[in-house]
């Protein structure tokens, strides 16, 4: 089996120190130091199998956690090649987070694509006995620097698998989503990466729960002033940058990946908490111009890199009734490599491949999203009951709920542990799968749901959310969460009796709802339409469920804190400008709110 398995999680995840190591096959590590087109030379392992009897392929992963000293978890016929961004461990040069495309202007201006190709050029001049093919792979990161190789690829770059690679950093990916800050992720992987070039720090929290420390944190302006003195450049960045400008921009895949010219397989998992956006917005720019067929899309039932290991049956108490990973590297990896690297076998790698939750089924379609949808949309209406049905109420029909700063509702259960503890052990990877009945009654969160349903109802496709809604303040967020809700007696397994498993779920920053790149305030009391895409999914839910959807207006730490009251950078609020709001979602004729769905017929 070709299948790299746990070593490419490994080289890809900040969650490195939370996996298991490889079992080691028998393989021999050298080490090389890889000069770039500038001087700078870059750490890289290099991992060729045993009793090599004739040329072989390269498979390269370039990372900023470390190069392993084990390889592989799997017996394999690839040479496996891992390096380290320049900056990191004892690579040379200056780290730069999400460094932007170089002026290609300048002959001496280097980006993450002149890097991959030079390292590449080496590879195949250097490596004695390789086959001059050469592929590229990573999660996370790893998947970024794999797509930026995308754009000046090397002619012996014949094939990249990137998988949860972020694409915006402030529209959809890690540190930002519709511009509401993920506070949680963006300090603490800021400070991991940023305090030291060889080490992956954790920042030393003096509690267990971070839900009572950020909170103790106050205003993000006491970040600095009290931890980072001004001294994590990621942290200033986002501080001088609270808006949707140049800076964001001249990052984001949007602006420069417009076509495909290199096979590439964009992997993407329905419970990612970290980059779910990034690989579904990789393969729709690509898709743009790609005559050559050569885009392909697979989503599986994930967290973040999961598909990596080596087997993966369930996700926090979502079981997938099958080896979902052990799928993946037989069915799809292996034969990708095969084809494009190898020569071997023919390539029956459809369009695209989903992982339907609910059914558990995996299905192939021959677009993404799938163009046999039809919109059918989900109405809020009165007691808390959702419908199909148009609402026919007039006036000022709404549900209200009063929004507290000072008391903003938990995006999993407390205690909440930093997002990755030393050694592992945090409840980061499972949170989106975590039951949502532990908010499902507080006053700040409005929930409607459906009857038990008497048939299935199958979508697959994006889903978006309507929101017609006022506020007191002047600023706000809107969180919206569709839900699985199980039946309260489920035999299959009756410790889920009742479970409410979120399927979809995205925040959007008031400020924001006419541009990105200029916030506006919005009007106390106004009735204000706010269209919040959730993104694809593909889950059927069954006859016996429900259909769920919580609104809130905090969802902490995971998001900071909008102080409610409108400031030119939230970054730089006082304490004094965070305050309660009232809030008030509409389902009239003239406002009525309701989730679109991408319903499929049987």
């Amino acid at each position: 089996m070709r299948i790299l398995g746990t070593i490419l999680l490994l080289a890809s995840s900040i969650d490195a120190t939370a996996q298991p190591q490889p079992p080691a096959f028998p393989f021999h590590r050298s080490e090389a130091m890889i000069p770039m087109r500038d001087g700078v030379k870059l750490e890289t392992a290099i991992f060729t199998p045993p009793n090599q009897s004739g040329p072989l392929p390269v498979i390269l992963t370039r990372t900023p956690y470390g190069v392993p000293d084990a390889c592989c978890a799997q017996d394999f016929h690839e040479v496996v090649v891992i390096q380290n961004l320049r900056g990191r461990f004892k690579s040379e040069g200056t780290f730069v987070m999400q460094r932007a495309p170089r002026d290609r202007n300048d002959p001496k201006s280097i980006d993450e694509a002149t890097d991959a190709y030079d390292t590449v050029d080496w590879l195949v001049k250097n490596i004695p006995n390789n086959n001059g093919r050469v592929g590229m792979v990573g999660i996370s990161y790893s998947g970024w620097t794999s797509t930026m190789a995308l754009i000046e690829p090397h002619p012996a770059l014949k094939a990249v698998i990137e998988g949860a690679s972020p694409a915006d950093m402030y529209l959809g990916d890690d540190f930002h989503h519709n511009g509401a800050f993920r506070l949680s992720y963006g300090f603490e992987y800021s400070a991991r990466m940023e305090t030291s070039k060889t080490a992956n720090t954790s920042f030393d929290f003096d509690r267990y729960d971070t839900y009572d420390w950020y909170l103790d944190l106050g205003a993000l302006s006491n970040a600095n002033a009290k931890y980072f003195q001004g001294k994590i450049p990621t942290w200033n960045d986002f501080v001088s940058h609270p808006n949707y400008d140049a800076f964001w921009k001249k990052q984001v895949f949007a602006s420069f990946l417009h076509n495909t010219t290199v096979p590439v397989l964009n992997i993407a998992g329905w419970w990612d908490q970290e980059d779910f956006y990034g690989p579904q917005k990789v393969y729709e720019l690509l898709e743009q111009n790609d005559p050559k067929h050569l885009n392909y899309f697979v989503a599986g039932p994930w967290n973040h890199g999961e598909w990596g290991r080596q087997h993966c049956t369930s996700l926090g108490a979502y079981e997938y009734g099958s080896d979902t990973c052990e799928y993946f590297h037989k069915q799809i990896e292996t034969q990708w490599w095969d084809y494009w690297l190898h020569g071997n076998t023919a390539l029956k790698q459809p369009e695209a491949i989903a992982f339907e939750t609910g059914t558990n089924q995996w299905k192939t379609y021959d677009s993404w999203p799938p163009r046999n949808a039809s919109r059918r949309n989900l109405y809020f209406a009165a007691n808390g009951s959702l419908t199909f049905d148009r609402p026919s109420a007039t006036g000022d029909a709404f549900d209200e709920y009063v929004s507290d700063p000072a008391d903003p509702v938990p995006y999993r259960h407390r205690p909440i542990s930093q997002t990755y503890p030393p050694g592992g052990g945090s409840g980061w990877p499972t949170w989106l799968v975590q039951d949502q009945r532990f908010v499902d009654h507080r006053p700040d969160v409005a929930t409607w749901q459906t009857g038990p349903l008497t048939e299935d109802v199958v979508i697959a496709g994006d889903i978006v959310a309507q929101l017609f809604a006022s506020t007191t303040g002047s600023d706000s967020d809107w969180i919206v969460k569709l839900i699985d809700v199980y039946p309260e007696k489920y035999d299959p397994k009756p410790e889920m009796g009742g479970y409410q498993l979120i399927i979809a779920d995205e925040v959007f920053r008031g400020r924001f709802r006419n541009s990105f790149e200029r916030p506006e305030a919005i009007e106390p009391g106004k009735v204000t339409r706010y269209t919040i895409d959730l993104h694809t999914n593909s889950h059927a839910f069954q006859k016996g469920h429900r259909i769920m959807v919580q609104v809130q207006s905090t969802w902490f730490p995971l998001i900071d804190r909008n102080p409610q009251t409108f400031v030119p950078n939230i970054f730089e609020a006082k304490d004094s400008d965070y305050k309660k709001a009232t809030q008030r979602v509409y389902r009239t004729t003239s406002s009525p709110s309701h989730i679109e769905l991408p319903v499929v017929a049987k």
